[in-house]
């Protein structure tokens, strides 16, 4: 379960220049009313909110993470806006059929800064396949590079500070505590995941690239597209 993340989020401010904004970048997704779209690595919730608001009553997101005590916090959340269409899954993303949701389910699947945290990639993003509907769309948003200043706190765009997401006394562990979130914005540079090791992991799992979309200057967006057909 390396994909732990800190349970004392704080809200970022979307006033800083360059990063990803949730609503907005969901509204380059196409997110539209009636979709059933799940965020894994949800966080304390940005994005589900986002998705939720752009759903508009209908269809369903599901927000998938492995700390319950964010998804508790997604859900009072959920509940104050009056979103009826969230529902909070606790969930190993790396782990054989992880997210709990059924075959062919979903029209999108929004993976945003998680894969820097997390071992098993791979699994991340044939889990996301497999839940996809055909024609159904993976969105990737991570870090580009490591940027900021020394000693400010890391966040996840939208969400907050995530000081050990990673599994406890591990090497990657204990360079996060030393050098990781607290010495600048975004992980640590041997953390980084680029974005062509994005591409290749996804045509390793069978997920077709569609496009590149901005999400802020220290990030990057693409979208992959799953094949084939409904099963009978």
């Amino acid at each position: 379960m390396s994909h732990a993340r800190e349970g004392n989020a704080a809200v970022f401010s979307h006033a800083l220049t360059g990063f990803a904004h949730p609503a907005r970048n969901v509204s380059a997704l196409g997110v539209e009313p009636g979709m059933k779209v799940a965020d894994f690595g949800s966080g304390s919730g940005a994005y589900v909110l986002a998705i939720a608001e752009a759903l508009a009553g209908s269809g369903q997101v599901y927000a998938i993470d492995i700390q319950k005590d964010l998804l508790r916090r997604t859900k009072n959340e959920a509940e104050k806006k009056g979103y009826k269409n969230v529902e909070i899954l606790w969930a190993d993303l790396e782990a054989p059929l992880g997210s709990k949701i059924a075959d062919d389910a979903l029209e999108l699947v929004l993976v945003s800064n998680l894969l820097f945290q997390i071992e098993d990639k791979r699994q991340v993003l044939h889990e996301a396949k497999r839940i996809l509907r055909p024609n159904g769309r993976l969105a990737v948003i991570d870090w580009a590079e490591r940027s900021g200043h020394a000693g400010s706190a890391g966040v996840r765009e939208g969400v907050g500070k995530r000081e050990f997401p990673v599994s406890e006394g591990s090497e990657r562990s204990e360079r996060w505590k030393t050098e990781g979130f607290q010495g600048g914005m975004g992980p640590h540079k041997d953390d980084v995941v680029k974005k062509e090791d994005v591409l290749t992991l996804a045509r390793a799992v069978e997920l077709t690239f569609v496009k590149e979309f901005p999400v802020g200057a220290h990030h990057y967006g693409l979208i992959f597209r799953k094949q084939g057909k409904m099963k009978p």
